[in-house]
């Protein structure tokens, strides 16, 4: 499957989800902005997709960054992060949703794994109750030290600063 095909709305993902679930492939689910992508995020997503046979990765949308971020984010629009993230080797599917949390996305995908960040609690994170009870597991993977996108912003505002970028 080529990087654009992995982009899927939810109804043909959850096709996929079956076809997967009848093949016994385990799956694993993360979500998130992902916004400058950066090495902390493809370590982080390797980790994830080690954990099962497919990686769903729910991405946040411009509107949703928007609310959660604030003023100036998303920097990178969602078709880029979305066609961005779906070249990576460890994603197998990309889905995009609205809403501030993809609650609705792990009710209907019900995925093997639930996986989120190290500044995560497993009993805070959303969706966890759905995926326990249907007999799936939730786990977090620590951060890569000093890799964020915050960092990332943070750097290019300080040599813009001092006139180092233009």
């Amino acid at each position: 499957m080529n990087a654009s095909e992995k982009i899927m709305a939810l109804e043909a993902l959850q096709a996929l989800r079956e076809q997967w679930r009848r093949d016994a492939q385990t799956v694993v689910f993360t979500n998130g902005c992902f916004d400058i992508l950066h090495r902390g995020h493809v370590e982080y997503l390797e980790k994830a997709r080690s954990l099962g046979d497919r990686l769903i990765l729910g991405l946040n949308s411009d509107a949703s960054v928007f609310r959660l971020k604030g003023e100036g984010r998303p920097i990178v629009p969602e078709q880029d992060r979305a066609a961005i993230l779906a070249a990576l080797a460890s994603i197998d599917a990309v889905v995009l949703f609205g809403e501030d949390t993809p609650a609705r996305l792990i009710e209907t995908l019900l995925p093997d794994y639930l996986v989120k960040g190290g500044d995560y609690r497993p009993e805070d994170i959303v969706g966890a109750e759905a995926v326990l009870q249907n007999g799936g597991a939730v786990t977090t993977i620590p951060f890569l030290e000093n890799r964020s996108t915050t960092t990332v912003i943070q750097r290019i505002i300080e040599l813009t600063k001092n006139g180092v970028l233009h």
